[in-house]
């Protein structure tokens, strides 16, 4: 993993297409900004987490419809 230290209206780039700034520094919270192509999914940990139970469970039930026939 690659830790960065930033400040306010900094930013970083990953792969010349993306770039997170850091947009507000509150307390233990620091907002981030994040410019990327609409092609590039950008979701929260938990979020993504969520979605990848969501098609889990549907490639399940499909699975079992299947078998049953």
């Amino acid at each position: 993993m690659l830790v960065l230290s930033r400040k306010k209206n900094e930013s970083i780039v990953i792969n010349d297409d993306v770039v997170v700034s850091v947009v507000e520094i509150r307390g233990d919270k620091v907002r981030l900004g994040i410019e990327a192509p609409r092609h590039i999914p950008v979701h929260r940990q938990e979020v993504r987490d969520a979605i990848l139970r969501e098609r889990a469970d549907a490639a399940g039930i499909l699975e079992d419809e299947a078998q049953t026939g």
